[in-house]
């Protein structure tokens, strides 16, 4: 920047003359004030400030447990019938029973059918409630954080570079 010989009271540089401007003195009473500039460059590193661990701890715990429980179970009936029939009867249902005829031929002088008895087979359907204890397990995650000693002041600015420069 060019300071004029008048002091600061003087008048300073048009838009045209910029402070940064580098020319020769106009005459001799001008005085050449060099400036600098300072300018950093910054680079990155990477810092271990801690570790971090992380587990997994297994908790146990007894609870009653309470529910209904559905149970079906087969009731044979046999019931004897001792009736003459003509055809083999089908098969088939009455309600919740599934009738099974059975059948015997007997020789006569002539083959007779004769229904000898009917199986009865039923369902029936009953409900309880059923108590059991049971072990239910569940899973926490346990994070814990080792710390390492900062880096020193020195080592923090380690990448940062300081130039000067004249312009």
């Amino acid at each position: 920047m060019w300071l004029p010989a008048g002091g600061p009271s003087a008048t300073l540089p048009s838009n045209e003359e910029t402070a940064m401007s580098v020319r020769g003195p106009a005459d001799s009473q001008d005085v050449v004030v060099p400036i600098y500039q300072e300018q950093a460059s910054v680079s990155k590193r990477r810092i271990v400030t801690g570790k971090v661990k992380v587990s997994r701890v297994t908790h146990q715990s007894e609870k009653l447990l309470t529910e209904t429980l559905a149970q079906q179970q087969v009731k044979i009936d046999r019931i004897p019938i001792g009736k003459l029939i003509k055809a083999v009867p089908k098969i088939r249902e009455e309600g919740d029973a599934i009738i099974i005829p059975i059948v015997e031929e007997i020789p006569v002088v002539e083959y007779r059918l004769v229904l000898k008895e009917e199986v009865w087979v039923r369902r029936v359907r009953s409900k309880q409630n059923h108590r059991a204890r049971v072990m239910l397990r569940c899973q926490e995650a346990v994070v814990t954080r080792d710390p390492v000693e900062p880096p020193d002041a020195s080592e923090a600015t380690e990448g940062i570079v300081k130039t000067n420069r004249a312009t």
